[in-house]
């Protein structure tokens, strides 16, 4: 069962979640920046909560500079791994399929700002 706050992301914000790898290269290759949502496992991690109420509130603040989507549990170990993103909650950035960097569990909210906002100055990792 999904968490309620994370359901949220999809039920109200209607970000959608990625089950493929495919999707993910799909959403990530999209114009523009995006940040894919690895929440990890709710019961586990008491932390991917509260990164799921962060996320929407940093992208907020960021004046949709970039679009979130949610990363399934079907694929989440793949691209952690992938983008060597191993802890969780991460929030991994991406902008035209290039991996741009990730913030990985909960930050200070200055901490999301200024790494968010160094992520996105970026033109590729």
């Amino acid at each position: 069962m999904t968490h309620p706050l994370i359901a949220r992301l999809e039920t109200d914000l209607h970000w959608p979640r990625l089950d493929s790898m495919e999707a993910v290269a799909a959403f990530a290759g999209a114009p523009g920046a995006h940040c894919l949502f690895i929440p990890g496992d709710p019961v586990r991690n008491l932390e991917t909560a509260d990164a799921a109420v962060i996320l929407p509130e940093l992208a907020a603040a960021f004046q949709g500079a970039f679009d979130c989507a949610i990363v399934d549990d079907a694929i989440e170990a793949e691209l952690r791994e992938a983008h060597r993103a191993l802890k969780t909650p991460g929030f991994l950035f991406f902008r035209a399929g290039q991996f741009l960097g990730d913030i990985q569990k909960i930050r200070d909210w200055d901490d999301y700002l200024a790494r968010t906002a160094h992520i996105l100055s970026l033109t590729d990792a």
